[in-house]
Order: C-alpha cells, then structure tokens, then sequence
C-alpha cells in the first residue's frame, strides 16, 4: 500500500517539481528528453526578472486586499448564517436550509452574466467589492459551520442563559469558540480559494492594475513568450504563500476532518 501511495504521490508531485526546477535553469531547453532531475547550473536570476518585469509586488497587493476582505466577510456571514440554522428552532428552518443548499446544483458559470449585470447596475465593475461581493458568502461555508455548530453540546447554551447571557453573547462567546479548529479550517479554504481566484476577477476588472495574480500571470504571459522559465518563476512565487499557509495551518484541517466524523 504504502509503494503505490508513493507512486501516486511522485505522479503528483512532479509537476510542481518540473516548474521549481524550470524555474532555477540558466538555459538550455526545457522541454528536452530525458528531463534532467536536478537543475544545472542553477540561479535565481529568473525570479529577479519575473519579478521585475510584470511588477509582481503590485499584484501581490490586490492579491492580498481581495482574499482579506473576500475572507473576512465568507468567514463572518457564514457564521451568522449557520448558527441560527443549527442552534434556533424557527418555523420554516427546514425549506430555507433547503433554499441555501438549491443553488449547489447550478454551475457557478451560469450566475456570471446575472452577477455582473447586479454589480453594472451597483456602479461596482472594476473594483474589488465587485470581485469580492458575490461570492462573500458561501453554501459550503454555511453547511461545513452548521455541522460544526451541531456538535457542540445543548448544555453549554442552557447554563449561559440560565446566567442570563442573550443571544449574541451565546453566539459570540460561548458556542463560537468551541468550533475553532472548523472556523480556522474554512479561513484557510477561503484564502487558498481567494488567491486562486480567476475567472470572475478577469470578467469584473478591465483595469489590468487591479488584477489578483492568478489572472495577471495569464494575462501577462506573452510578455514570458521567450523566456517560459520566467513564467516558471512567477508560478512559483504565486503559489508559494498558499504552500507556506498550508504548512503552518494543517492541523487546523486535520482536527477539523477528524472531527467530522461524528457529523
């Protein structure tokens, strides 16, 4: 078993390696047969020029601008959005978890046209609410919190009301804390999907200085025509905060998986 997971793993893992080790390459060939393992001699020279050439600090910017704000707004409208559907009984709780969950089965291509006729109409294209707003809250964000709200334990909201705590306070300070692990999961889903994002801000901005880096490294890639080991260099430098995020925050996703289970 653990042979062919180290098989799978290799096959999965030799893309990204092809383009770190494209990425370090004076010259040469890159597509040449058989690859060469190891690159030889190796520079950084490819980065400094990535990086000077498309701007890539300022990309990095909206980047960072767009998966914080894109975050921060899916994170908390989940959670006032999840709650009362796992913790308030409520007539008719049943039909709208159901209309949430309905759009699931829409393909997201098809609420485009719909969605950048409302931001036309809202005087929001080509800017980040724009990119940001129809997708500032989440069907999965909703369900994957609500399921984390269930399991926590009725007796924790009963003996804060018995002290007198409302509602909020309850929310807030009370059962919110207690599905950390699964909060600080979904944040990091949100930020890996954010910096990824590239279809929709493609469609919203026209302004190509707005662009996240997802988008700007496509679009920019003509620029890279001769010289594919820049691009090579840009791809890494896009992807590797999300790499570094993933490393630091993985346990966060491993108690959180863990703790599914028991949904």
């Amino acid at each position: 078993m653990y042979v062919v997971l180290s098989f799978f793993a290799a096959l999965s893992f030799w893309p990204f390696y092809w383009i770190f080790k494209t990425s370090l390459e004076a010259g040469g060939n890159v597509y040449k047969y058989p690859p060469s393992l190891f690159p030889w001699p190796a520079t950084f020279a490819n980065y400094v020029g990535a990086w000077k050439t498309v701007q890539l600090g300022g990309y990095y910017l909206n980047t960072i601008i767009i998966a914080g704000i894109g975050t921060f707004l899916n994170v908390l409208f989940s959670l006032m959005v999840a709650y009362p559907l796992a913790r308030i009984d409520f007539k008719g709780k049943r039909i709208v978890l159901f209309l949430i969950l309905l759009p699931m089965m829409i393909p997201v291509q098809n609420t485009l046209i719909v969605n950048y006729l409302t931001l036309k109409k809202l005087g929001l294209l080509n800017t980040y609410m724009g990119v940001v707003l129809p997708q500032a809250v989440t069907i999965f964000g909703i369900f994957m919190l609500r399921q984390a709200y269930l399991s926590v334990p009725k007796s924790f909201e009963d003996a804060a009301r018995i002290d007198g705590a409302g509602e909020l306070y309850i929310w807030w300070r009370i059962i919110t804390p207690l599905i950390k692990p699964d909060v600080a999961t979904l944040t990091i889903f949100q930020i890996i999907t954010w910096w990824d994002n590239f279809l929709w801000p493609l469609v919203v901005l026209s302004d190509s200085n707005k662009y996240p880096l997802a988008v700007a490294l496509v679009y920019l890639n003509s620029t890279f025509q001769v010289n594919f080991r820049y691009t090579a260099a840009g791809i890494v430098l896009s992807i590797l905060p999300v790499i570094i995020l993933f490393l630091f925050a993985q346990r966060y996703i491993v108690n959180a998986i863990a703790g599914g289970v028991k949904y």
